[in-house]
């Protein structure tokens, strides 16, 4: 059978997401990213458009890497003003019954027990359409909003994310028994005390009794994403991600990244096809090649180059503000996002400041960057997701929603015609069954997860409560 194509709709709650300075294009709904009408819109076009998923970015800090100040972040909108992105999920869900939601949030500065009621909340509103975007921080002036000296170091975010994640699942997975709510009316009795149970949890970094104040939700753990893909992100998501969002330089290291990921998974005992790989994307489509060429010309005209910089200056925790445009960009293993710190600073593709500046001043540069018409457009996707063995493609957009309303009208009827992308939801599916069949509402089989269910041995850390 083809395999069927995944999309998730890439978005975040701020001005400026990946790409900046066109919320000053006309009909840009941008700006209206404080208003509820905007996200139930957005939900609306993206229902139509048989998405997966609204995957929802978030930072917690600003970006004060390039030039070593928030200036030029703020001055172009750059991520920077934002709002919660978990307060937009409950409008999208009324106005839906099938999209899924991946809110990210961070394990390294709020703590496990208030995110996990969270969780199931939103997973309870969406009838069991959340996932949560896992990620670990990598801002700077993060660690200072939330009273830290000094931003924590890259692996050791990681070594608290593994003992957070242990402190979630034995709430949403081990706290109550599945039928520990009883609505026995003839004896008022709602919740059978005896099937909820505390936790107990003393570990290294977190201290959690319990009980899990929010009953079991649909899927009890939301569907689990992650992004990291540096040697430690690749190893903590092996052994948790259900899906993983990656940005390669090209299609070969796309394939080499996505073919490690399984093979790792595979090493903490899971299934290959356990991780669902999704590979950015931005497509600008029309139906002639005309329209194609004058909507480049109006997103080349509005696109703000610095804010373009202060992003990959943050992600990369390398300042591309300094005048000596003739030095290589040099790997240091920092405590940014050390896949994009390596990504333009080791092999073939190595590159000078001034080179990299010029490659990020035209998005075409970039072999993930799709325009042309349906036909032309479909057959990039199925070449990109083909390459590289992904399930699907995270869309990362350029007008809102004018990027994936496009994506609707043309490219969704071409994709269903090849027999790559569904026709229809299934109705009563929850996001997990969406991606991996149905039935299959909890994490698979292998997933550590699974261990920390009511009955099952106690993950370490953890005390019989």
């Amino acid at each position: 059978m083809t395999k069927q194509i995944h999309v998730n709709a890439f978005e975040m709650a701020t001005p400026g997401h990946i790409n900046h300075g066109l919320w000053r294009v006309p009909g840009n709904r941008r700006t209206q990213y404080k208003d509820l009408g905007y996200w139930t819109d957005l939900a609306r076009v993206l229902e139509r458009g048989l998405f997966d998923a609204v995957f929802l970015a978030d930072v917690v800090g600003t970006y004060t890497t390039y030039g070593g100040s928030r200036r030029a972040a703020l001055r172009a909108g750059m991520q920077v003003p934002n709002i919660d992105p978990s307060l937009v999920v409950s409008a999208m869900a009324s106005v839906t019954e099938h999209l899924g939601f991946a809110v990210t949030s961070t394990t390294t500065y709020e703590p496990p027990f208030g995110h996990a009621r969270r969780l199931s909340t939103l997973d309870h509103l969406t009838r069991g359409r959340l996932a949560w975007n896992i990620v670990t921080g990598y801002l700077p002036d993060a660690a200072r909003n939330f009273g830290l000296s000094e931003q924590i170091k890259h692996d050791d975010r990681y070594a608290i994310a593994e003992e957070y994640l242990e402190v979630v699942y034995r709430l949403l997975e081990g706290s109550w028994e599945d039928d520990a709510v009883v609505l026995d009316t003839e004896n008022a009795v709602y919740t059978d005390p005896d099937k909820v149970h505390e936790i107990g949890f003393e570990g290294e970094y977190f201290s959690v009794a319990g009980p899990h104040l929010a009953e079991p939700s649909p899927q009890r753990t939301p569907v689990l994403y992650q992004a990291g893909t540096s040697s430690r992100g690749k190893s903590f998501a092996a052994r948790h991600a259900e899906a993983v969002f990656l940005l390669p330089r090209d299609d070969v290291q796309g394939r080499e990244e996505i073919a490690d990921l399984r093979r790792l998974a595979v090493e903490a005992g899971r299934a290959p096809d356990d991780v669902k790989a999704f590979v950015g994307a931005e497509v600008v489509v029309g139906a002639t090649r005309t329209e194609v060429e004058e909507k480049l010309a109006v997103l080349q005209q509005f696109r703000d180059l610095e804010g373009h910089l202060v992003l990959f200056s943050g992600w990369a925790g390398i300042d591309l503000s300094g005048d000596d445009v003739d030095a290589y960009l040099e790997y240091r293993g920092g405590d940014a996002m050390q896949t994009f710190e390596r990504m333009w600073s080791e092999g073939s593709e190595r590159k000078k400041v001034g080179e990299l500046v010029s490659h990020l001043s035209r998005p075409e540069n970039d072999p993930r960057f799709i325009a042309g018409t349906p036909q032309e457009v479909a057959d990039r996707i199925e070449e990109l997701v083909d390459g590289t063995d992904a399930d699907g493609l995270n869309l990362i957009q350029h007008l809102s929603p004018g990027t994936f309303a496009d994506f609707t009208e043309h490219v969704v009827p071409e994709l269903q015609r090849r027999g790559r992308y569904r026709t229809a939801y299934t109705p009563g599916e929850t996001l997990r069954e969406r991606l991996f069949g149905e039935g299959q509402t909890r994490p698979r089989a292998g997933h550590p997860s699974r261990a920390a269910a009511v009955g099952q041995p106690q993950l370490a850390g953890v005390v019989q409560g």
